[in-house]
């Protein structure tokens, strides 16, 4: 295997020069971990600076002020209290905060989806070994032509017994956007609380968590919101915030202070690490903001008509239908490919060889997942402003070759 790939042009969007993306790759892949504008990291390093330049002074006297304002910010952006907002490193984090806090016992109930995260669902499998509780997998169809199919087959899973559904926002492997808006207050209904795992939403879709009212809300600013890695958001209702405990337990259980929730007093210091790209979260909101005139909402409809482009070119190439509705999806898309080998390498990083040729012969980094399972497979584009649609149309004729 070559240790770089052929190098090519890749025509990206006049956008582009806002991040520091290697020119020689055609980089379609967005939605694995984001990436961050070179301002944006600017701003992180001059606060590391600040860090290192007097840690006592930014960490005790200045820090908490700013992840207070940081946390505002980023609580208006999302339609949330700031109050019952707090950051964590990732939205993996964040579904096991609150799965690990919960007091599961035996014979309990949780759903989970088909198309959810696998990490999160091994979460979600952890803590049913360890309390009893048993984890129903409902099945929800890819391709499927309508939102209904997923909220009927997740409600007629439901019994009495059924204490919490761990849903996906947007789906990793198939780039759907859930109909949670439905689907939260219809298990509200059953009695049964929603963690939502929001991993790609913010920035990706218009959101507004009071109005959703889920239980938890958790999701990552590093993708769509094009923060650095190392930040992301967990909202819980105020209700359940007695429930909920940080993974780490540090000074803020014992905290005699009664300015703050034990909530926040908890979650706001777990112990000494770089908290910057938490407080550059508002320098990505604002900057990524003012590059269209329409601000926020015309770029995440910028880049989901974009997609939409993308997934008709793929389908066209492949010889498919379209999978899934305009209306159901953000800025991810994803197109059944021919079944591959049906082996699932069992050392390194487990990539596909179809996305190994195409990054390696054609310098294109876009993801190819096994699922539903071997030998099935996936194909998953996504679209951010440093796209442009030539870099789509580069990979429909390199999977013309290489199919």
């Amino acid at each position: 295997m070559p240790s770089s790939p052929v190098s090519t042009s890749s025509s990206p969007s006049s956008l582009a020069r806002l991040w520091g993306l290697d020119g020689s790759v055609t980089f379609l892949n967005h939605g694995s971990f984001g990436a961050c504008p070179l301002r944006v990291l600017e701003r992180q390093q001059e606060l590391r600076r600040r860090l290192e330049a007097e840690p006592v002074r930014f960490m005790i006297r200045e820090l908490e002020a700013e992840l207070d304002r940081a946390r505002a910010a980023l609580a208006a952006f999302v339609g949330a209290d700031p109050d019952d907002l707090v950051f964590v490193p990732n939205a993996t984090t964040g579904v096991n905060t609150v799965l690990r806090s919960l007091p599961l016992r035996a014979g309990d109930e949780l759903l989970i989806t088909n198309q959810a995260y696998n990490a999160c669902h091994q979460a979600l499998n952890a803590v049913a070994e360890q309390s009893g509780a048993t984890v129903t997998v409902v099945p929800v169809p890819f391709p499927l032509r309508d939102a209904s199919e997923i909220v009927d087959a997740v409600l007629a899973a439901v019994t009495p017994r059924t204490r919490l559904a761990l849903l996906d926002h947007v789906t990793s492997p198939t780039g759907l956007v859930l109909p949670i808006e439905r689907l939260v207050p219809a298990l509200a209904e059953r009695g049964v609380d929603s963690l939502v795992d929001g991993a790609h939403a913010p920035g990706m879709v218009p959101l507004d968590l009071r109005r959703l009212g889920a239980a938890y809300y958790t999701a990552n600013c590093h993708k769509w919101l094009c923060a650095p890695k190392g930040a992301a958001l967990l909202v819980v209702r105020r209700d359940r915030q007695p429930l909920v405990r940080p993974l780490v337990t540090s000074h803020g259980r014992n905290s005699p202070r009664r300015d703050r929730s034990r909530f926040q007093l908890e979650f706001g210091w777990t112990g000494t690490d770089d908290p910057t790209a938490c407080l550059c979260v508002p320098d990505a909101l604002e900057h990524l903001g003012a590059q269209l005139p329409g601000g926020w909402p015309q770029l995440m409809r910028a880049n989901h008509e974009l997609v939409l482009q993308a997934r008709d070119l793929l389908c066209r190439a492949l010889r498919v239908s379209q999978p899934a509705p305009d209306d159901m999806l953000g800025s991810l898309a994803s197109v059944p490919l021919p079944d591959g080998s049906g082996e699932v390498p069992d050392h390194g990083p487990g990539i596909d060889p179809l996305q190994e040729r195409l990054w390696s012969e054609h310098a294109i980094d876009v993801p190819v997942f096994t699922w539903p399972a071997p030998p099935r497979r996936l194909i998953r584009v996504s679209a951010q402003a440093y796209n442009d649609r030539a870099q789509y149309e580069r990979l429909a004729a390199a999977l013309a070759k290489l199919l």
